[in-house]
């Protein structure tokens, strides 16, 4: 079972998001678990151009930088925990920009069968916005989204337990491959809305058109 942590905090290690994120890891312990963690402000990650090179060839990409090897990660892991600092009730310009980058995964639902946590830092404390988009993300790429950690200024031992906690649900959720209904609804609503748009532009996107007739989706 492999787990991926991916921290946008330019403090990278000295961060209070990434103090919450190892609490997270540490509810793993004990759970035969491989765990890599990647600070995006260790890698060279550039904005999207939306040049539609992925969506014509998987994973394909004319921006050359540290993207493509992450996103490999993503899926080749069994559990992705996103973590971010809140920025004007918003992950990262970092964080931002690698899920812009990874439109192939909301276009062909490459995280389904994954489970996704988020974990978020503030100066308030008001966290909720910030942590429905990364359960946003994780339903738009198809992961089921097992839940949150988040916290203020201070790491208070009742947040570090419920940060615990989360590690230890994730592995659950994978290990028992649960579904969570309401959130299933989602995903397949989304993949409704791009079954569509898949079928306009099988030309232009011609291996993403070929995924889904694999997945036998079209």
């Amino acid at each position: 079972m492999k787990i991926l942590l991916i921290s946008s905090s330019p403090h990278k290690e000295q961060s209070r998001t990434f103090a919450l994120a190892k609490e997270v890891l540490e509810g793993l312990e004990g759970a035969g678990t491989e765990t890599e963690v990647i600070q995006l402000a260790d890698c060279h990650v550039c904005f999207c151009l939306h040049c539609e090179a992925c969506h014509k060839k998987i994973l394909n990409c004319s921006v050359v930088d540290s993207v493509r090897a992450i996103l490999e990660k993503m899926l080749e892991a069994d559990g992705i925990i996103i973590a971010s600092p809140n920025y004007i009730n918003q992950v990262t310009g970092l964080m931002k920009t690698l899920m812009d980058r990874s439109a192939h995964f909301i276009h062909c639902k490459r995280l389904m069968g994954k489970y996704v946590a988020g974990v978020v830092s503030s100066g308030s404390g008001q966290n909720k916005e910030v942590l429905d988009y990364i359960k946003f993300y994780a339903h738009t790429c198809g992961a089921q989204y097992t839940g949150s950690a988040s916290c203020g200024w201070a790491l208070s031992q009742n947040i570090i337990k419920e940060a615990k906690k989360l590690g230890k649900k994730l592995i659950e959720d994978i290990r028992e491959k649960r579904v969570y209904p309401d959130q299933t609804k989602l995903i397949e609503e989304g993949r409704a809305h791009f079954k569509e748009i898949i079928k306009l532009r099988k030309n232009d996107w011609e291996q993403e058109y070929q995924y889904w007739q694999e997945k036998g989706w079209l």
